[in-house]
């Protein structure tokens, strides 16, 4: 009930305030405090990117994991549908051949760190951050480097440092949140995701990070849904390629991927 009621008081602080709270379940107490508004109109941490185009980015923290991204992978493949991977370096060093994978069949990377910690010294949470960007880089050289900090627990340090190495941080949409990572039921993902959805939501789903099969289950559901409503589903780059904020990030090419896949990969 504690937990609850603290729950309830960082949500009721922030709305008065202006400002964000970044709060994991899974650290109590752990809460970290930035103004959404001011980074968010500087556009240095982006949330969601509004649009008129009926598309989403369906974005997969924690992975690779061979028991869930294959299938996921599967899945995207079916519905012609690409997503961005936010990967955790040591899974990446792990899972080699399923990094080749999403690479191969047009999904983007993102840095989720080396081994997804929530309370750091800036100088070892950098290091984090440096080492998975030196593996992802030996798969994919993106356009704009996209950084989410595990639990999306962030702090001026954090923010700091992602934006002099060149990262955008994208955490999503508020409302596109299932907690997956609470082992709901796949109806219930899927009905959050569905029921919710809007034009340029960032919708967050886990493919590693625990047991993820109601996650797999849900996105078979969800994707053939959103489908015939007349979604499609893309790259958090392709979303902001074409929006107003981020468009100048990219080369002026429309036939040009977000970002350059190596010829060779490795």
């Amino acid at each position: 009930m504690a937990v609850h009621k603290r729950w309830i008081t960082l949500i009721l602080s922030a709305l008065f305030s202006g400002c964000l709270i970044m709060y994991h379940p899974m650290e109590t107490g752990a809460a970290f405090k930035i103004n959404r508004f001011y980074y968010e109109k500087k556009g240095e941490v982006v949330w969601d990117l509004p649009s008129e185009r009926k598309e989403v980015a369906i974005t997969f923290d924690d992975g690779p994991n061979p028991a869930y991204t294959n299938e996921i992978l599967d899945t995207l493949k079916k519905y012609d549908a690409k997503a961005t991977f936010f990967l955790v370096g040591r899974n990446v060093a792990r899972h080699p051949a399923i990094v080749k994978r999403e690479v191969a069949e047009g999904h983007e990377l993102g840095n989720h760190t080396y081994t997804h910690p929530y309370r750091l010294p800036p100088s070892a949470y950098k290091k984090e951050i440096d080492a998975t960007e030196k593996l992802i880089e030996q798969y994919q050289k993106n356009q704009v480097k996209l950084f989410r900090p595990p639990g999306g627990t962030l702090n001026k340090p954090i923010i700091n440092y992602t934006i002099k190495k060149g990262y955008k941080i994208l955490l999503w949409s508020w409302h596109q949140d299932p907690r997956d990572w609470m082992h709901p039921s796949a109806s219930s993902i899927a009905t959050h995701v569905v029921s919710h959805v809007r034009n340029g939501d960032v919708i967050l789903l886990h493919d590693a990070g625990g047991n993820r099969q109601e996650t797999v289950k849900a996105v078979k559901m969800i994707l053939p849904i959103l489908k015939k409503k007349g979604y499609k589903f893309v790259t958090v780059s392709q979303l902001m390629m074409k929006h107003e904020r981020f468009a100048s990030l990219f080369k002026q090419d429309p036939d040009l991927e977000p970002f350059r896949i190596f010829n060779e990969i490795r």
